[in-house]
């Protein structure tokens, strides 16, 4: 690789005025700062949930009413969610600030003729700044010198193969250097830098709506329109059996509050921070409450490969000698690996080994973790001096070998050479690079043309292939990868159970994407691997179902990408860690980025920030989401039947010549009752594992889908006949008919709570809230028929003990019935059914 000169002008750099005059002029050399979010903003976005702004509706009813008891506890309700969503919101925030870092914290520049170290922040159009092996590029700079300068842009471009960089080339801040050395002369900074041009698409990119949000939405149109014909119906119908103008409003508003199941938000909200306490544990922070429902309806996780599916870290896998071929077992830098073969393929390897160790500028040593190592340098050398170490070679004694000559590297002739003084004084003179460039110079025959087609076959299988010559004579090859995460090929097995599609999106050479989608089973028989200029030019998107594989793709093809599938109608998932996966995890519906190896401006851009970088908290996170899924159906099964009985109760009576069996008082009493404890209790149901072997339901399907309809129907259908016949038995034996009406539509909904319950193995507590809450419900229930002041305040008249016990055991019939039904239920459903299974 060329070196240019460096001038005197140069090596001054400038002068620390003229930097002071220029951070003045241009800014520090740092990424804008997210638009910090006040307080009362959090608020207002809390507010404007859509269900929240139902459950004001509902407070306004009451108050309407002049219920003040109940309008405290709607309103003890909406406190609590937006309190609940401002706290993690913010706390999620705050667990982020304490991951972030800057790019490049220090840097190395000339200021008044000195070469001195200051913040990467101070760095100013026009300083010179050296770079050397390790180093973080603090801004977008000029090469003026470059010796042997190889750069690791995986985080920008994905690419995980180190690029060298020449003399009047350009390299671009956050990247890092792997190897040489260089001067160059910073052009861009912030902003204007390719960092900042990135960081530029993820702010352009809105947030989308999430699947739970646009459902809930749906929702509350379609519950205030029901509401409101029904608020009309019982009010036209209370005028006709001659009730005064104020009275039949009175009970109108009183059964649309009972309509309105104001625990759903609670619910919801309660759901969603258990869901986010639970990945905390996991090592995952939740940046944005919402996000927690959304991985449980994701049908498409886009995976980035490097870092992500893939370690990350250059790994050799393989050993090639005349003598056979060895395998390196051990993943990345764990030091538990062996070279694995015949014996006299072993015995070469050590001597490939040897010299691949002694022609390499990497260093190695014991980490602070038992079993691991700390390597600086390149990627490369650092592979060779992994299995080196893996095959029992003593590093340390390679100091015994004095270097006596030496060419770095250079892209022009692809290899490196370097001269060795043995022990005994023997010399060695090893050769290390591109097998095209080494294996012409082996005397032709048999051992050459093993090695060529040997080389060739590995490089067709993904890997990359480096030759070592000792001598010009003697000849061995090392494959080289980056091995998959030792989890990667379960979660893709998980993912594929649950019924989502994964996809792969790298920068990387097709060949080699397509044999990691291969060996995650990822690429399916008749999957396509697509370039990313096929999808600058749009020729993706009529074959979108077919695609599994995108290969060499720039930033902003990755958001072209989640676009297409989003057109598709698929919720997107995208997990990455770089720079260059910022946009499109803006982009997509929900963003997971790595917290340990990713990069900041990838954790800011995500939704979902994987702390320990461990991909089965992704199968976590969808169960977590379809458990909270299935426990918002859950209760709108619950609530929803509820309120229908108390409906078609209402309607009902005076046609079986029954008086109106429920005053406005009876009607919020059992609403409070039975939407209080129980229904917030819902919220911390447990998972159902058959939820994760079925597919999430598609988003544009509404949480009240025909399936869901008619088990609402059936239920409330249930309650309404128990209630009703509750009454009629009353009326027959000369008891008071609300009363009857009133005890046992309250206690036939928890029961029917009960039934409902999500399975259950073992007895622990914590799981029991919804047990617990329907004894207390219940309790509550009961005092206002035997307590004589909650009476008075209710409308109801004391009931004898045989008539208590019949009237509970009336209620309990349409939990028992309900239980019964679930299973044959949930087979017809198919798809995120209330939960069948064993229910202890």
């Amino acid at each position: 690789m060329t070196t240019g000169p460096v001038t005197g002008r140069t090596a001054r750099g400038l002068t620390g005025d003229e930097a002071a005059r220029r951070l003045v002029e241009h800014g520090p050399n740092e990424l804008p700062p997210e638009v910090s979010v006040s307080l009362l903003a959090r608020i207002g976005q809390q507010l404007r949930d859509p269900m929240i702004l139902l459950l004001c509706g509902a407070l306004v009813l009451v108050v309407a009413v002049g219920d003040h008891a109940d309008a405290v506890i709607i309103a003890a309700v909406i406190v609590l969610n937006t309190t609940i969503g401002v706290v993690q919101d913010v706390r999620a925030q705050h667990a982020v600030d304490a991951l972030s870092r800057m790019a490049a914290p220090r840097a190395h520049v000339w200021r008044d003729g000195a070469l001195v170290e200051v913040a990467a922040g101070d760095v100013v159009p026009g300083d010179t700044v050296r770079l050397e092996a390790g180093d973080i590029v603090p801004a977008d700079l000029l090469l003026v010198e470059a010796s042997s300068l190889e750069v690791d842009e995986s985080t920008m471009t994905g690419e995980s193969m180190p690029v060298p960089r020449a003399l009047a080339e350009e390299v671009v801040s956050g990247t890092v250097v792997t190897r040489g050395r260089g001067i160059g002369r910073v052009v861009r900074t912030g902003a204007d830098s390719g960092l900042g041009r990135i960081a530029a698409l993820v702010a352009g990119a809105g947030l989308r709506p999430t699947p739970l949000q646009l459902r809930l939405a749906r929702l509350s149109r379609q519950l205030v329109l029901v509401t409101s014909i029904i608020c009309l119906g019982v009010f036209g119908l209370a005028m006709a059996q001659g009730m005064s103008w104020t009275a039949a409003s009175v009970l109108a508003v009183s059964l649309g509050v009972a309509a309105v199941p104001e625990s759903l938000p609670a619910v919801v909200t309660i759901s969603l921070a258990l869901g986010a306490r639970r990945m905390a544990r996991r090592s995952a922070v939740v940046r944005r409450l919402p996000a927690v429902e959304t991985l449980g309806s994701v049908t498409v996780l886009a995976s980035d490969k490097t870092g992500t599916l893939t370690q990350g870290v250059l790994t050799a896998r393989q050993l090639w000698t005349p003598a056979g071929t060895c395998e390196v077992s051990g993943t990345a830098y764990a030091v538990d690996g062996r070279v694995e073969g015949s014996p006299e393929a072993r015995a070469e390897a050590v001597g490939l080994l040897r010299n691949a160790a002694l022609c390499n500028d990497a260093s190695l040593r014991a980490g602070d973790e038992p079993g691991e190592w700390l390597a600086v340098g390149d990627p490369f050398d650092v592979a060779l001096l992994v299995a080196a170490a893996k095959g029992g070679l003593d590093l340390d004694s390679l100091a015994h070998w004095n270097r006596i000559d030496e060419s770095p590297f250079d892209s022009d002739v692809g290899f490196s050479r370097t001269v060795h003084s043995g022990p005994d004084g023997v010399e060695v003179e090893v050769l290390k690079g591109a097998p095209e460039r080494l294996l012409p110079m082996l005397a032709p025959g048999p051992v050459a043309e093993q090695a060529r087609v040997q080389a060739e076959l590995w490089a067709a299988q993904g890997h990359r292939v480096l030759a070592v010559l000792e001598d010009r004579r003697a000849v061995g090859l090392v494959a080289v990868t980056d091995p998959p995460q030792p989890d990667a090929a379960q979660v893709v097995e998980d993912c594929h159970a649950a019924g989502i599609r994964i996809v792969l999106v790298t920068g990387d050479h097709p060949a080699t994407a397509r044999v990691v989608a291969e060996e995650l089973g990822i690429l399916s028989d008749d999957g396509l691997v697509v370039e990313g200029e096929a999808v600058a030019r749009g020729e993706h998107l009529d074959l979108v179902e077919q695609i599994d594989v995108y290969s060499r793709v720039r930033p902003e093809q990755k958001v072209g990408i989640v676009d297409a599938w989003q057109a598709h109608g698929d919720v997107v998932a995208m997990t990455g860690d770089g720079v260059n996966d910022a946009p499109a995890l803006r982009r997509a519906d929900i963003g997971v980025a790595m917290g340990r190896s990713g990069t900041e401006v990838a954790r800011q851009a995500a939704d979902l920030v994987l702390l320990d970088d461990d991909l089965r908290t992704l199968v976590v996170a969808v169960g977590e989401g379809r458990r909270i899924h299935a426990n918002i159906r859950t209760f709108l099964r619950y609530g929803l039947a509820g309120g229908l009985a108390e409906i078609v109760v209402l309607l009902t009576a005076p046609l079986l010549g029954l008086p109106i069996p429920l005053t406005p008082a009876m009607i919020l009493w059992v609403n409070m009752v039975t939407h209080g404890l129980p229904g917030v209790a819902f919220g911390g149901e447990p998972l159902d594992p058959d939820l994760m072997r079925r597919p999430s339901p598609p988003p544009t399907q509404s949480v009240l889908d025909r399936g869901l309809i008619g088990q609402i129907v059936a239920a409330g259908a249930l309650l309404s006949v128990a209630s009703l016949g509750a009454g009629l038995l009353a009326s027959h034996l000369g008891q008071d008919v609300r009363t009857a009406v009133f005890l046992t539509l309250g206690l036939g909904q928890l029961a029917v709570a009960l039934a409902l319950r999500a399975p259950r193995r073992g007895w622990d507590w914590r799981e029991r809230g919804l047990e617990i809450a329907v004894l207390l419900a219940g309790a509550c229930q009961l005092t206002g028929v035997a307590i004589p002041g909650v009476r008075e305040l209710l409308g109801t008249e004391p009931l004898g003990t045989g008539m208590t016990v019949a009237l509970v055991g009336i209620a309990a019939l349409p939990g028992v019935l309900v239980a019964l039904s679930r299973r044959p239920w949930s087979r017809r459903q198919g798809t995120f059914a209330s939960g069948p299974g064993p229910v202890a």
